[in-house]
């Protein structure tokens, strides 16, 4: 009777192990993930602000907003999509757009983003909310802005769900978990 149950014990803990976990905030990847490049957060996604100038032309310059359907608003040429562009894919879709509607002869367009969509760190930290992102952030970093570990916190991983992602990444918790705009970060519970 009790190989019966070790035996059970040891095919759902192996299951566990090959397929993730699920938890009440959704699926948990089985293996730890490296974290992505940074370059992923040089596309402009929604949330984005950017400033976009247009040389020599102040009235079509200015800070702009990446607006829900994904887009910028200007002015002559209307919405322009920006969600999954660099800003230099968009420097140029921009200055054709100018160009084709016959409304600048050489336009020359420069974009710089202002602000990234923030960091969200929940759990077991003394101030969950949001965070702005800054480029080279980690998530060491974020979690002691957000006032550090509470008693209960756990001190060797946290989970880590990247922006469009419906997974969890479990992380250990160094300074080397890069984190990027829109990631959510949650420090679980520890079990002494």
């Amino acid at each position: 009777m009790i190989n019966r149950y070790l035996s059970l014990g040891a095919v759902v803990a192996i299951g566990l192990l090959l397929g993730g976990c699920y938890t009440d905030f959704g699926p948990v990847a089985a293996q730890p993930v490296p974290p992505p490049p940074p370059s992923v957060a040089s596309h402009i996604q929604l949330g984005d602000r950017a400033t976009i100038t247009v040389y020599q032309e102040p009235d079509l310059s200015g800070v702009y907003d990446v607006n829900p359907a994904g887009n910028f608003d200007l002015p002559l040429i209307g919405a322009v999509r920006a969600v999954g562009y660099t800003p230099a894919e968009l420097e140029k879709i921009i200055g054709d757009r100018y160009k084709r509607g016959k409304f600048l002869e050489e336009p020359r367009v420069t974009i710089a983003v202002v602000d990234y969509r923030p960091v969200y760190i929940f759990g077991e930290v003394l101030k969950p909310g949001a965070y702005p992102y800054r480029n080279g952030v980690n998530a060491l970093t974020l979690i002691t802005e957000a006032g550090g570990l509470t008693y209960r916190g756990n001190r060797s991983y946290i989970l880590v769900q990247r922006s469009g992602s419906e997974v969890w990444n479990e992380y250990p918790l160094v300074s080397s978990v890069t984190v990027l705009p829109g990631d959510l970060i949650r420090v679980p519970e520890r079990y002494f």
